[in-house]
């Protein structure tokens, strides 16, 4: 999920704000435009904030995101049409990973989908394709008794992510009614924060444990403030890139678009082409990609310079492919990149090169993601 981070000049009279935007400013962080909300991309170092979720706790606030509650008689059925994986075969307190297509096969966005209970769904979409996903999923609701609000603007969500995330999630003494041992991974429960409500899911986008929290925006900062209190370190939108590109998680905008089919994307397992009746895109998916469509890979090269956005991949220096999403690792401190490339360069351990400012940069083709924390601890 979300859309590429820079450092993009702000517009402050158009630009939306966090309902933590006070904290933010008061803790001296950095800010960007980012899908047209004004958002900390660091308070300090990126190398640092990305190295605190490594190793201990990092904080996020991913208040931008979007979120939907469907709910109804035929809520189930009507994600099941909507999208391409199978809402009804998530148990309650349960998610999974979902895409919206279009009717051509490429992808709208790429989502969460969490049962709350028989009747209800979370679903969370990201920042830039607000728009979009509440458009689709207006228009392919008509036929379904469901009911579908849009509760982005009275949310707040706080990510708690690294290995002492549960640790330190775990001191907050104003949190209650949920165990936060029994929530599996892809898992959600419901609880208290003080007065306020409040979601608890084991989910996140850094390769890491964690949790990420829904809840009142009118209570969030006091959360934001007891989380660092009780340990947790506040990063930016920047190390949460360099995390997601190491867990080799596909981002909005570079892996993932309208012109990409999910099977090009290494995500064709998301498809549910096995469950009931029809879906938004299954005619098109099924057809699949033009032959010769290019593939999505990982990529390692060789010294120091990192492989960009949009910079090419060579083949005995003719152009296969391009990056799409890349940077000098900081947990493997190795230039690392996603790519999409010809099918026939695609195989594990295929020698390519990088044309990195003119200068081309050996590479080899390896299997995603590039960091595991099962792998490394």
């Amino acid at each position: 999920m979300e859309n590429s981070v820079t450092d993009q000049p702000l517009h402050p009279s158009e630009a939306r704000l966090s309902p933590l935007d006070a904290v933010h400013v008061a803790a001296g962080a950095a800010f960007t435009d980012f899908a047209g909300w004004k958002m900390p991309v660091r308070y300090g170092s990126d190398l640092a904030e990305h190295e605190t979720v490594r190793t201990a706790a990092g904080l996020f606030d991913l208040s931008h995101m979007a979120e939907f509650l469907v709910g109804g008689t035929h809520a189930a059925a009507f994600l099941d049409f909507a999208l391409a994986g199978q809402a009804s075969v998530i148990a309650p307190g349960r998610a999974k990973y979902s895409l919206l297509l279009a009717e051509n096969g490429g992808i709208l966005d790429d989502l969460v989908v969490y049962r709350l209970d028989d009747q209800h769904f979370w679903v969370v979409a990201n920042a830039a394709n607000h728009e979009v996903v509440a458009m689709a999923l207006a228009e392919r609701r008509a036929s379904f008794d469901a009911i579908v609000d849009d509760e982005t603007a009275n949310c707040a969500l706080i990510a708690i992510q690294g290995p002492e995330a549960l640790a330190v999630l775990g001191r907050l003494e104003s949190l209650s009614g949920v165990d936060l041992q029994s929530v599996p991974y892809y898992g959600i429960a419901q609880g208290s924060y003080g007065d306020a409500n409040v979601l608890v899911a084991r989910t996140g986008y850094t390769g890491e444990d964690g949790f990420e929290l829904y809840l009142d925006v009118a209570a969030a900062p006091a959360l934001w403030n007891d989380l660092v209190a009780a340990g947790a370190v506040a990063c930016g939108l920047a190390a949460r890139d360099t995390l997601r590109l190491e867990a080799g998680m596909p981002l909005y905008g570079h892996e993932l678009s309208r012109e990409t089919f999910p099977v090009q994307a290494g995500i064709g397992r998301v498809v549910a082409l096995g469950k009931p009746g029809d879906f938004v895109g299954r005619a098109a998916v099924e057809a699949g990609p033009p032959v010769g469509a290019r593939v999505l890979v990982g990529l390692t090269a060789e010294g120091k310079r990192a492989g960009r956005a949009e910079y090419p991949v060579l083949r005995d220096g003719g152009v296969i492919g391009e990056v799409t999403s890349g940077a000098l690792s900081p947990t493997l401190g190795i230039p690392i990149a996603m790519a999409y490339v010809d099918p026939d360069a695609a195989a594990i351990g295929t020698e390519l090169s990088l044309d990195v400012r003119g200068t081309a940069i050996p590479a080899r083709v390896v299997s995603l993601p590039f960091y595991s924390r099962k792998a490394v601890s």
